[in-house]
């Protein structure tokens, strides 16, 4: 019995075009948001926290000046990491853990299918 197998792309453009899906999802803003050390930590010290926190609730959490929280925690939520919600003179902060996971999760199917050899689960992209 003769195995057929589909012809994977071999220069960067056959590539590119046969994972375009992959490029709505690398959100640059998103990923160098996420790469900050300071801002990684605010993350997860707020959904660790599992509701919205003020900046001044989560700068005495992650023993930060309130100023530096307040530019992260910015940062974030116009990244669409975060959400953020005023009220009066607090700005109150929560993770976007659904949208987030999607995303991540998209972008990992999109890998494993556009990506087999480099031990996705063997999908084909061409």
């Amino acid at each position: 019995m003769t195995q057929v197998y589909k012809r994977r792309p071999t220069t960067p453009k056959q590539a590119a075009a046969c994972c375009r899906p992959i490029d709505s999802l690398l959100n640059p803003d998103l990923f160098k948001a996420l790469c900050d050390p300071t801002r990684a930590g605010l993350v997860a010290c707020l959904a660790k926290c599992g509701r919205p926190c003020s900046v001044g609730e989560v700068a005495e959490c992650c023993s930060v000046d309130v100023s530096v929280v307040s530019r992260h925690l910015a940062h974030l939520a116009r990244a669409g990491v975060l959400d953020a919600k005023k009220e009066g003179r607090e700005v109150y902060y929560a993770v976007r853990f659904k949208e987030l996971a999607q995303t991540l999760r998209s972008l990992a199917d999109e890998l494993d299918t556009c990506c087999p050899d480099q031990g996705g689960r063997g999908g084909s992209c061409c």
